[in-house]
């Protein structure tokens, strides 16, 4: 039996969904698109950086040079610490994932802790990291 397809009525278009100057932002919706973003800027940087180094290193000691100069400047600096505060958000947020995956923190209230404690924790987890390095390294 075949169904048929009836032609929509005319009238006013349906209702689009609602855009997110709608809804009033939460830290647990932050979170997650902070999740999105975190994983397309470490795959980015990454690939990035990566093929900089490996470009520098085979075309020669002068090249070289110049990444080296620049990874350890201010610059470089400030992008190791972005990439690793990149690094531990994307990490928190996971770990958020998954125990919520498993039917935990799944309220409200919990939720919204949960995520404000990602955000938290990728922070004094990349001060702490950075910490170290400066200690040790002498940067």
């Amino acid at each position: 039996m075949a169904s048929a397809t009836r032609p929509r009525a005319p009238g006013p278009s349906r209702p689009l969904s609602p855009h997110l100057s709608i809804w009033r932002w939460r830290v647990n919706m932050t979170v997650s698109i902070l999740h999105r973003a975190t994983g397309n800027a470490m795959a980015f940087g990454a690939v990035v950086l990566f093929l900089w180094w490996l470009i520098a290193a085979a075309t020669g000691p002068a090249a070289y040079a110049t990444f080296y100069s620049v990874a350890t400047g201010w610059f470089g600096i400030l992008v190791g610490v972005g990439l690793t505060w990149v690094f531990f958000q994307h990490l928190m947020s996971g770990i958020r994932h998954l125990v919520m995956d498993t039917g935990a923190a799944l309220e409200i209230h919990a939720s919204q802790t949960f995520a404000a404690l990602t955000i938290v924790g990728s922070v004094v987890l990349t001060a702490l990291t950075w910490a170290a390095i400066y200690f040790t390294k002498g940067i």
